[in-house]
């Protein structure tokens, strides 16, 4: 399972969990602008902008997580099992498998205006990386600092929907995931009021019970209101550092340990990475489960008019900083 968020201070943050019983040897991946791109049935892309991100290297190919490009456009899959439904090539249309589709989007739109015209032409193909990689699953958090879409591949076909909260889980469809929202409607940072009766005196036991019933579980819809409840109440200031932080912490509000989740025998999803990539400036901090020392890879410190690929592989170890 997996949360994405946004975040904006004055500049914009795009990030998200990735939860899992296991790792596939994540990166974080700079593709340099002339790094060139072949698509499966979209043809060959020999330049485009530049993108740093999270991804799986596979014969020398970046299976991106979550990614960001050079004009502060970011991505993110998360998983969708059961719902989402890709086709066969269809004559008209640019057709690009699931796999491509971060890249395909990244590559060649400026902002989330240009990402709604290019999915007006798009379709998501079953076509598999390899025989070895089954086909994933997802749905997609598309945002820059002016908007947030949620990308859906269903049966009926592609879906496409504003975001307002700027937020994304795994099941069920966003739709349902916003819907859930008024559930909570009475939530509020505030203390609580008594509203359960005017003939019962009823105070708060103590400091502190802002955001009373907010869910606390671990299943996707909670975690969904978690997310969206505290990006959309998080204050902090404008500098990096504040924002950086602040956006750790909102992500941190759905964080997996492990023991809680158990997904078989001797299995437990965990929170295997967290990302904030300062979009604006090309920045990709992360944390990993064993290190919450936040480290960080600067597109911009890369040659980025080249075309080779820059890796490098996650601080995975626990640092602590001893102060005697």
């Amino acid at each position: 399972m997996c949360t994405a968020a946004t975040y904006r201070t004055k500049d914009f943050y795009f990030g998200r969990t990735l939860d899992y019983d296991f790792s596939y040897g994540e990166e974080i991946v700079v593709m340099p602008r002339n790094h060139p791109l072949q698509f499966r049935g979209a043809g060959k892309m020999e330049s485009h902008y530049a993108i740093i991100g999270m991804a799986h290297m596979e014969g020398g190919y970046p299976l991106f997580y979550d990614a960001v490009n050079e004009k502060g456009l970011g991505m993110a899959g998360l998983n969708f099992v059961g719902n989402a439904v890709y086709g066969k090539d269809v004559s008209g249309r640019d057709n690009v498998a699931q796999f491509e589709f971060i890249p395909w989007i990244l590559g060649q739109c400026a902002g989330i205006k240009e990402a709604k015209a290019l999915l007006e032409r798009i379709h998501l193909t079953d076509t598999p990386f390899s025989d070895r990689l089954p086909i994933a699953q997802l749905h997609w958090l598309i945002a820059d600092r002016e908007g947030a879409v949620t990308v859906e591949s269903v049966k009926d076909g592609l879906k496409v929907y504003d975001n307002p909260a700027g937020v994304l889980a795994n099941n069920p469809p966003f739709g349902e995931q916003m819907s859930q929202l008024s559930n909570y409607m009475h939530l509020s940072p505030k203390e609580p009021e008594n509203l359960f009766s005017d003939k019962l005196s009823l105070k708060p036991h103590g400091r502190g019970m802002g955001a009373l019933g907010l869910p606390g579980d671990l299943s996707s819809q909670s975690r969904f209101v978690r997310a969206a409840f505290t990006k959309m109440n998080s204050i902090s200031g404008d500098s990096e550092s504040e924002s950086v932080s602040q956006f750790f912490h909102i992500l941190g509000s759905v964080d997996q340990q492990r023991g809680c989740c158990q997904v078989g025998e001797g299995k437990y999803e965990i929170t295997i990475y967290t990302s904030c990539c300062n979009a604006d400036r090309g920045v990709y901090y992360y944390t990993t489960y064993e290190n919450h020392q936040i480290s960080a890879v600067d597109m911009y410190r890369e040659d980025l008019d080249g075309d080779r690929l820059a890796r490098f592989p996650l601080v995975l170890g626990q640092h602590i900083l001893m102060q005697n």
